[in-house]
């Protein structure tokens, strides 16, 4: 199984529960498929690894990084992360929370952008 393994069903929920302010933002804007019709999961897992939300339609996963993910070690890790997704097909977008905060409408289009075709190489809002 790939997919929300059932070991990792805890740390999910737990995630879930504690979304991060930010998170809970953008979630807001894609949960009931209110972003283009687009299903997106909260805090789904692949593999060993759990993302912020995916679309499994589309397979691409969304991360929102806040000050936790400017380590050498946390960028190493997210680094890996995101090779294993790309190596399953998994497109991989990052956004800063104060994108979120900031510029949530540009996050949301830059979102269904990546949905329509575009391409990994455009900058993110911030």
């Amino acid at each position: 199984m790939l997919h929300n393994r059932p070991v990792l069903k805890t740390r999910r929920k737990e995630l879930r529960n504690n979304s991060t302010p930010a998170e809970k933002l953008l979630w807001s804007m894609l949960q009931h498929s209110n972003l283009g019709g687009n299903k997106f999961r909260r805090q789904h897992s692949v593999g060993a690894y759990i993302v912020d939300f995916y679309c499994p339609s589309e397979k691409l996963a969304v991360e929102l990084d806040g000050d936790s993910h400017f380590t050498g070690e946390a960028i190493e890790y997210d680094s890996e992360r995101t090779a294993y997704l790309n190596a399953l097909n998994i497109k991989v977008l990052r956004f800063l929370n104060t994108d979120v905060y900031d510029n949530l409408n540009v996050v949301c289009e830059r979102i269904l952008e990546e949905i329509k075709g575009g391409d990994l190489t455009t900058p993110s809002p911030s």
